[in-house]
C-alpha cells in the first residue's frame, strides 16, 4: 500500500495565509474527497502536494519519503499525477499522439498494458480523431488515460466532474471505482459534493484554508461544521 501524507502544511501569498496547517494522509486502492467552498484552498493544496507551488512550512511524504523538494517532474515520476480542471490535453495532435506524449515523458513504449488503458477507456474508436474535435467526456477520458500510462500511485483530480453531462459524470464515477480497485489512489475535489462524495471512501473538508471536518460521506453527514459552512442543513445523499 502506498501512502501519501502532508503535515503541518501552511501556504501564504503575501500575508495573506491560503492554506494553514493541513494534515491529511492518502491510501492507495481508495477514493478520498479534498472538499470545500471557493476558495477554500483546494486547488492551492492539490499545487503544493505536486509541486506546482512551494510550501511556507510543513512537510509532504510518498511512502514515508520525503518529496516536498522535489519539483513537479521528480514527484510525477514517482507517481503522483494530476488532472487540473481546465483541459490539459495537446490540441494540435490527435488522441493517439496525446497517449504517445505522454509515455514520451516516461520512456516506456505502446505495449498491450497501454493498449488495454485504451481499451478500458473506450478511446479505441478516437485514436484517430484530433483533440480539437473531442467532447467535455471524451477529453477528460484522454486526460486519464495520458496519467495512467504512467502507471501512477496517486492521481489527483481537479473538478473532474465540471463541464459533462450526467451520463459523463456517471461514467467517470465508474472508471474512478475501477481505478482504485486496480491499487491507485485516487483524489477528487468537485463542487457538486453529492457527486463527489457518492463515490470517496473518506474526505476532508476545507474552509478558509483549514480542515474544519473530516471522515467518511455518513460521517460529514452528521458533523454540525461540515453542516454550517458547506453542507447546509437539508443537504442529504
Amino acid at each position: 500500500m502506498s501512502k501519501l501524507e502532508v503535515t503541518g502544511l501552511t501556504k501564504r501569498f503575501g500575508r495573506r495565509p491560503v492554506i494553514v496547517n493541513l494534515d491529511i494522509s492518502f491510501q492507495s486502492g481508495k477514493i478520498f474527497g479534498l472538499l470545500g467552498p471557493n476558495g477554500a484552498g483546494k486547488t492551492t493544496t492539490f499545487y503544493l502536494l505536486v509541486g506546482f507551488l512551494p510550501a511556507n512550512r510543513g512537510k509532504i511524504y510518498l511512502d514515508g519519503n520525503r518529496i516536498d523538494h522535489l519539483p513537479f517532474f521528480r514527484r510525477a515520476r514517482l507517481g503522483i499525477q494530476y488532472l487540473p480542471q481546465e483541459p490539459s490535453i495537446f490540441s494540435h495532435t490527435t488522441v493517439r499522439g496525446n497517449i504517445r506524449l505522454a509515455l514520451a515523458g516516461t520512456r516506456r513504449r505502446w505495449d498491450g498494458r497501454v493498449e488495454g488503458i485504451v481499451d478500458e477507456l473506450g478511446l479505441r474508436a478516437l485514436l484517430r480523431r484530433p483533440a480539437l474535435a473531442l467532447s467535455a467526456g471524451e477529453r477528460r477520458r484522454v486526460e486519464i488515460a495520458r496519467a495512467l500510462v504512467t502507471s501512477p500511485k496517486f492521481l489527483l483530480l481537479d473538478e473532474p466532474f465540471t463541464g459533462v453531462d450526467p451520463l459523463t459524470i456517471a461514467e467517470l464515477q465508474s472508471l474512478l471505482g475501477d481505478l482504485s480497485r486496480r491499487g491507485i489512489g485516487v483524489v477528487i475535489t468537485d463542487h457538486n459534493v453529492r457527486d463527489a462524495l457518492k463515490i470517496t471512501a473518506y474526505a476532508y473538508l476545507i474552509h478558509e484554508g483549514r480542515i474544519i471536518a473530516q471522515g467518511t460521506p455518513e460521517e460529514l453527514l452528521e458533523d454540525p461544521l461540515a453542516r454550517r459552512y458547506y453542507l447546509g442543513e437539508d443537504f442529504s445523499l
